[in-house]
């Protein structure tokens, strides 16, 4: 919940861009990244600049051609992205940041409640064995 008091957690304005990650962040998801491929050499790019260009992308919608010259090479963040999307580094390090960003605002990791809109109730109310028409059941 906004509040007076929580409004500088959530405060970016210091970082370079707001899609940026907060060093807290980095800390936290750091640890999944995987490991630089075996029998290759060093890797030469700041791993966390590439998550920077990822969260861009995702965060604007912006096409690749289009990520900012102070972040890595297109080719270098699209790599990483697709290899991420496909191993599920993505899913993993959006879970981490999502029970983090629970935990902060005081709530249980896991919601404990959901919401049905009426439309999925018309719908769900179209369907099943009680709709389907069978014709006449009278025995001959």
């Amino acid at each position: 919940m906004w509040t007076t008091e929580k409004r500088p957690r959530y405060n970016r304005d210091r970082l370079r861009y707001p899609s940026d990650l907060t060093d807290g962040e980095w800390e936290h998801i750091k640890p999944l990244i995987p490991p630089a491929k075996r029998g290759g050499g060093k890797r030469r790019v700041d791993m966390r600049q590439v998550v920077n260009g990822v969260m861009y992308v995702l965060s604007t919608g912006c096409q690749w051609r289009y990520i900012p010259k102070d972040l890595p090479p297109r080719s270098t963040v699209n790599e990483y992205f697709c290899r991420w999307s496909y191993d599920g580094t993505l899913e993993k390090m959006h879970h981490a940041l999502y029970i983090k960003c629970r935990e902060l605002a005081e709530r249980e990791a896991s919601p404990t409640a959901c919401i049905i809109d009426s439309q999925s109730v018309k719908s769900a109310e179209k369907g099943g064995p009680a709709s389907i028409h069978m014709g006449s059941t009278q025995a001959s």
